[in-house]
């Protein structure tokens, strides 16, 4: 029997030594690119009444338009808006402060949470809780009210069964 021997010629699967024209399609090294931070998330390790840090990106991304207060938004609960105070300790650290402990009650902030933030500009963030178990906590709201400011209760989403 004769043994016949095969030549491949270059009509591989990309595996070659390029494309040949020398242009690359490649997108720009991350270190070239614009820094967006617009989604970020916090784990509750520590008491979920006090004030939360957010993420140094974040306060970084901000730079410059530092806001006093930030309103927050829960994702699946109407169009209340929930006012926040902001600190900044001149280091580059931004904490969620007085306010922060009403919208934590009313939305089950606890231990072991995560709370996802979207920042939708205009000192608006958009908020989502998930528990322990990595599920989101969905909430509706029957309170058409969204000036929390004359509110001395809280009234908190109402979590369905």
């Amino acid at each position: 029997m004769a043994s016949t021997s095969r030549t491949r010629t270059g009509r591989g699967r990309g595996r070659g030594r390029g494309r040949g024209s020398g242009s690359s399609s490649l997108p720009p090294p991350p270190s070239t690119l614009p820094l967006i931070i617009e989604e970020f998330f916090i784990v509750v390790y520590e008491d979920p009444l006090v004030k939360k840090e957010l993420p140094k990106k974040f306060a970084d991304y901000l730079d410059g338009q530092e806001p006093a207060k930030v309103y927050l938004r829960a994702a699946d609960c109407g169009p209340r808006l929930w006012t926040v105070e902001v600190l900044f300790d001149g280091q580059g650290r931004m904490y969620l402060d007085k306010g922060w402990e009403k919208f934590a009650i009313a939305h089950g902030v606890d231990f072991g949470c995560y709370v996802h933030f979207k920042y939708e500009g205009d000192d608006v963030l958009t908020v989502k809780v998930f528990d322990g178990t990595m599920c989101m906590r969905y909430y509706y709201s029957d309170d058409e009210d969204t000036d929390d400011e004359s509110d001395d209760d809280v009234k908190p989403c109402i979590h369905p069964l």
